[in-house]
């Protein structure tokens, strides 16, 4: 009976798994990241693109999301104490939390910006933002093979792929932008592009949200039944 119990409770367990696999992939992908979010923000000035500049600032929240989940997996090891007898691995969760509330603040700001751009279309240069769209799909294809290799189930993994997979829709979009400028010139492709890449986005946040929330309030794994 004893036995049955412990294994029902492993499989039932909310607690977050910390292994050293999880910790390698995601400073990696944190470098990687990070090193092109500059290069993308720069190409986005430099040709004018929004779809750019929205994927640079995307960028920018997945390496913060990378650096929240490094610093939750250390934070994870350490023992519980008097005052936490749970220990610190409940900060993963909340990290997860934070990474859904990111997403839907990156959102927001590239709608305002494709409304901005809709009313006053500004010069975008295709062949500039066509090449370090290119290299950001590369980079985000990198870092997701890398993501996605081994355990993913751990809510903070599942955060960070969230993350490059919407970066990768974005260099996608990006890319889709730069061909059309290019062929027929016409601009407001890019802002438009933005947006729905940007709603594509809010719905992978809305669920990591509602799970991140789900978590946090004790409520029962979706495989467990209450009684």
């Amino acid at each position: 009976m004893s036995q049955s119990h412990d294994e029902h409770g492993h499989d039932h367990d909310h607690t977050p798994k910390v292994t050293g696999a999880n910790e390698r992939k995601v400073l990696l992908s944190f470098f990687l990241i990070f090193g092109f979010m500059i290069v993308e923000a720069v190409g986005g000035v430099l040709s004018g693109s929004l779809a750019l500049l929205a994927d640079a600032g995307h960028m920018l929240t997945d390496a913060a999301a990378l650096a929240l989940a490094y610093a939750a997996f250390r934070f994870g090891r350490r023992p519980a104490d008097s005052k936490r007898t749970f220990g610190y691995l409940r900060f993963e969760v909340i990290a997860g939390f934070l990474n859904a509330v990111t997403l839907f603040v990156i959102v927001a700001w590239i709608a305002y910006e494709a409304w901005e751009r809709l009313q006053a279309p500004p010069v975008i240069l295709a062949g500039p933002m066509m090449i370090v769209a290119v290299l950001g799909l590369l980079v985000n294809v990198l870092v997701l093979w890398i993501m996605t290799r081994g355990e993913t189930e751990h809510v903070n993994v599942k955060g960070a792929i969230l993350h490059v997979m919407g970066d990768l829709l974005g260099s996608v979009g990006a890319i889709v932008a730069a061909v059309v400028i290019y062929l027929i010139g016409w601009t407001p492709i890019d802002p438009i592009l933005s947006v729905l890449v940007a709603a594509l986005i809010l719905r992978s946040a809305w669920k990591l949200l509602a799970k991140s929330i789900h978590i946090l309030l004790e409520g029962a794994p979706e495989d467990a039944s209450p009684e």
